[in-house]
């Protein structure tokens, strides 16, 4: 790891680091979404052949019950007793992230409100390169389900057998996701957007991807929702003098395994910036006066990760404004929070946590707002409504009131 120091063109690189889209990824990404909203279930297959090389049919797109009850023999069946401890998790967090709908009604008989409902039909991506992405799909799943989401449709990107990970398809099935399919990359994305004879039109897409398939959720915004556009996955480790150097040695250590991980240590302490400079490979390490200049350059970073490493943490976690997600104290590294803690490792990267959270119940709901006014309420307000519409030049708006005081 190179330490740097605030102000340096390495820091400033750090702060400034966004989503940058390569001009080769986004006309490649354009050029396959076009293909896909004219000729959907055939472009699909087209470019399932050209990436994974494997040659489909549209029958086979969809994974079948047998392709489901195979999957069972082979795996483990370990794995359903730790998704259940996992989906225990998962409920107790988010059971207080659910949404009410709410009114309000005052005497003279306005009533005003928001009525909470959850989205019709969420897709969900779930990569599958050289390792299967488990814990993906319960990451993404479990939060739609909670907020009541009726259809969850699945994509993942076929092996070269033509079949998904049975890891992914257990894990999917004892969700009870409504649909599988093998399609992956920004072809999949295109096929949940726009929908295909095969593959249905959903209202929101969910799921970590390459660059094509982050490109691919950019470029169909507006036809659907999205969750986020996620870059490289991010740790920073906060800590002083009396945090433990091999924790923190491996914490950042394990970034590395992500592909493009982002790994950083911001510390007033010279010392432990010593040990890691030494032990550690990748990363970067800012040294600071001290732990108030900490503070604010971990708030400047907003990491995806943020990890406190201090002798004091929930006083210090009470100055952080911008992280995706908070690790608090020594015996709560990232991983527990990838696999097993309960909130949703889809989280916001690229310095994004100054304005997104990460996935939760809430991404799956939409809010419509209630508004009810009694005549004498509504002639009561003729005055204000008068006005604003007459500086606005839009009479007719005015019109649509009196219309309701003519005899």
């Amino acid at each position: 790891m190179k330490i740097v120091r605030t102000g340096s063109k390495q820091y400033q690189k750090l702060i400034k680091r966004d989503f940058t889209v390569k001009k080769r990824v986004s006309q490649s990404v354009t050029k396959i979404l076009e293909d896909v909203k004219l000729h959907g279930d055939d472009a699909l297959i087209k470019y399932t052949r050209k990436f994974d090389g494997v040659q489909l049919k549209p029958r086979d797109l969809r994974v079948s019950e047998s392709e489901v009850s195979g999957a069972y023999q082979d795996i483990k069946p370990e794995i359903v007793n730790t998704l259940k401890l996992v989906i225990e998790n998962i409920n107790k967090f988010y059971a207080r992230n659910l949404r009410k709908s709410w009114r309000i009604k005052d005497k003279d008989g306005v009533l005003l409100g928001e009525k909470v409902t959850p989205i019709d039909t969420v897709g969900i991506y779930v990569p599958s390169g050289t390792v299967p992405l488990v814990s993906t799909v319960y990451m993404t799943v479990m939060p739609a389900k909670m907020a009541g989401v009726k259809k969850i449709v699945m994509v993942s990107p076929p092996n070269k057998f033509g079949s998904i990970d049975p890891h992914i398809l257990v894990v999917a099935d004892l969700l009870k996701v409504n649909e599988i399919y093998k399609a992956g990359g920004a072809q999949a994305i295109g096929a949940l957007a726009f929908g295909t004879k095969t593959i249905p039109r959903v209202d929101k897409i969910v799921g970590p991807g390459n660059d094509y398939v982050t490109e691919a959720k950019r470029q169909v915004f507006g036809y659907c929702s999205i969750d986020m556009l996620a870059g490289p996955s991010e740790i920073l480790v906060l800590a002083n003098q009396s945090a433990n150097p091999e924790y923190v040695i491996r914490d950042l250590e394990a970034q590395s395994e992500h592909h493009l991980g982002i790994s950083i240590l911001v510390t007033p302490s010279k010392r432990l910036a010593r040990i890691v400079k030494d032990r550690v490979a990748e990363g970067t390490i800012i040294l600071t006066k001290n732990m108030d200049e900490a503070i604010k350059i971990t708030n400047q970073i907003a990491p995806e990760h943020l990890e406190i490493l201090v002798k004091n943490p929930r006083n210090v976690m009470k100055n952080i404004r911008n992280a995706g997600a908070i690790f608090v104290g020594p015996y709560s590294p990232v991983t527990v929070g990838d696999y097993v803690a309960g909130p949703s490792h889809v989280l916001p990267t690229g310095g994004t946590a100054r304005f997104f959270s990460g996935l939760c119940v809430e991404s799956f709901l939409k809010k419509s707002h209630i508004i009810s006014y009694s005549k004498k309420v509504l002639d009561e307000m003729k005055g204000a409504i008068d006005k604003l519409t007459t500086i606005e030049r839009l009479p007719k708006h005015m019109e649509a009131v009196k219309i309701r005081f003519e005899a």
